[in-house]
Formats: structure tokens, sequence, C-alpha cells
């Protein structure tokens, strides 16, 4: 299968720049797989859309203040960008330092042993180059807790396609809030689980009252989730790991909703992945705390997931790939066909769909 089959025109004015006024306020395209049909509703709908005989899960990782500006002595600009903690080493006297996976930008300028300082708490030591493009293994050296080192000093991370001329601080608090979801509990991604994002408190509780089971697993967004595929056959494409986590009280709660013969709504591919890697690897939901690396792409058959909630994905990625999988790649390009002839917002901030 060739990447060239995954692409599509997108027009940059559908590139949403901002969230919606109200989360659940976003357009959502309703596609029924085995007729075909697409629907046109918003997504405070999606209390209608979900029968009561389902359990719905959620990724609750948090986003964490993950892009760090800083200097090198020669005062040149670098970019940090954290992906994963590979270790934590903690001192007695609270000066504590921790190994990282990171992105540095621009890379060239970087060798062996270059200290970028980013504050007066916290600065970067460059210890060896990984194979990606300006990727390194980095030391983050700090005092106290490194989550809120990052919160003081650190960006919330949005995607490259999120361009605005203008950061005002009012711009800043907007993301803070809107580019995480109301249920985020552990940090630790570095992107938004952006399916999510359209949930309220209010649609939650309606839909518990309407009967619907809620559940949450855990898995941290990394490179794994956005990293482009660079390979014509996509089969070369290989996914980064990401760390997951399913608890005793989920994976019970989803084993004996799927036993009930109730349908499994899966909010955001995360979720998905996080599911059927588990499954693959078990043959059923088990409590566990693993890694996934699983690359989801047509003709895969989905062992756990009956239904999805998900954005609109990018040209060529993996996340649209794994949507052609679970819906049929010719009905996902006609509906992404349609959602730009009905000018729907793409991508993180913008539309959603819920595919049946």
């Amino acid at each position: 299968m060739l990447l060239s089959e995954f692409d599509y025109n997108l027009p940059e004015n559908l590139i949403a720049q901002f969230p919606a006024d109200r989360r659940d306020n976003s357009r959502m395209m309703v596609l029924e797989r085995k007729t075909e049909t697409i629907f046109h509703k918003h997504f405070y709908d999606i209390v209608d859309l979900i029968d009561e005989n389902s359990i719905l899960v959620l990724n609750n990782t948090k986003v964490m203040p993950a892009r760090l500006f800083g200097y090198k002595e020669t005062g040149a600009k670098i970019e940090v960008f954290l992906l994963k903690n590979i270790r934590t080493i903690q001192s007695e006297c609270g000066h504590n330092k921790s190994l990282w996976e990171v992105l540095i930008k621009p890379s060239k300028r970087i060798k062996p042993d270059t200290i970028i300082k980013i504050s007066d708490e916290l600065s970067v030591k460059a210890i060896e180059r990984t194979e990606e493009d300006g990727g390194w293994i980095v030391e983050l050296s700090y005092n106290g807790s490194l989550m809120e080192v990052l919160h003081r000093n650190g960006h919330i991370p949005l995607p490259p396609y999120i361009e605005r001329k203008l950061e005002t601080d009012d711009i800043k608090k907007l993301d803070f809030e809107r580019y995480q979801t109301v249920y985020a509990k552990d940090e630790g991604s570095v992107a938004a689980p952006t399916a999510g994002l359209h949930f309220t408190d209010e649609i939650f509780e309606k839909l518990k009252n309407k009967g619907v089971e809620i559940a949450y697993v855990t898995l941290n967004v990394g490179l794994g989730t956005f990293r482009p595929v660079k390979c014509e056959n996509i089969l070369e494409h290989k996914m980064h790991s990401e760390t997951f986590e399913i608890s005793e009280e989920t994976a019970k709660k989803i084993n004996t909703a799927k036993e009930n013969g109730k349908k499994l709504v899966a909010v955001g591919t995360t979720t998905v992945r996080t599911l059927e890697t588990a499954y693959q690897k078990f043959g059923c939901i088990k409590a566990c705390h693993d890694d996934s690396e699983l690359f989801i792409y047509p003709p895969y058959e989905f062992k756990v997931i009956d239904e999805l909630i998900t954005n609109f994905h990018l040209p060529k990625s993996t996340l649209l790939m794994l949507v052609s999988a679970f819906a049929g790649k010719d009905f996902i390009f006609e509906a992404y066909k349609e959602a730009i002839e009905n000018k729907y917002r793409f991508f993180s901030y913008g539309d959603c769909m819920f595919i049946k």
C-alpha cells in the first residue's frame, strides 16, 4: 500500500487556528459504515447518537509544557522539545537531573556537552544524537519538581500547523486551557488526544444519566502519534514506542461490557491503539503498564472497538490510515471531500467525526 494513496488537498483556510467558542459547539460529521451514509451534526448531539448500551473509553493523558526556549553560551537561540522521560536521578540536596529524548532546533548548532540555558532554574545538556532528524538524548538539570519547573518555564506544544502572528498572554492562557481535555489527569503527553477536546462536564453528566458507562486509559502521546510517514511503501514505516496504562478497574469494566454485548466507543486514535495493543498482547483487555508500537492501516481487523470519535487528520498520516482501516479508505476519502466542501475545520482545534 502506497503513501500517495492517503494524500488529499486541503485549503489552508480550513486548518483551525483557534478552538470553537464552546467545546461542544464543534461540528460533527456522522459516518454510518453499513450504509455508507453521511450526516452533519454538532458535537452536543453525541448524547443522542451514543446508544445507552455502550461503554465510552477515553485517554486521560495530560499535556505537559514540553516546548522550551533557551540559549547557548554564544547567545544562539535554541528550541528543545521534550518527547520522553528516560530516567530521573534525584539527589538529597534537591538538585535533580533527568535524561530525556528530545528534538532540538536548530540541531546542527548542537554538539555533545553543549549546554542550553532555559532559565536560572533549568538547563539542558546535550548527550548524544539519536537516529531522528534533530533527535537527541539530553540531561535536564533543575531544582525541586520537574513538572513545577516546566510549568514556570515551558510552553504548550501546539502543532506546527497552528501558526499565529501574535501570541498575547490571553492567547497563551486560552491554549493552556483548551489544548487539554476536561478529564486530563496524568501529565506526560507532548500532544493532546484531540478527539477528547470536544467533551464537557455537562456532556459526561448527560451520558451517565442515559446509562452510558465511562472508562479511562492512559497513553502518553509522543513522537509515534504525529511522526510523518516518509517511505512510499507504508509497510516500511516504523511507529515509535508510546507508553500506555490500563487500570484493573478499566480492564474489568471493558471486559464485562463486552461480555454483556455492549458497544465500545473509543474516543480518539490513541485510545484505539491502547486497546488494540493490549488485546494483541493478551487476548483480552488486561491491567498493564506497557508500550505500544502498533501501526494500524487497511485491512486491519479491529478486535475491541465498535465505534469511534475522532478529529480530521493530516494527509499521509498514520492517523488517517487508522480511520481508513476502520471505516474503509474510499468511504473516509468521500467523507473528507464532503467535509472540505462543507468547510469543516480540520486538525487539532477543528471539528470531528463519529464513525458508527
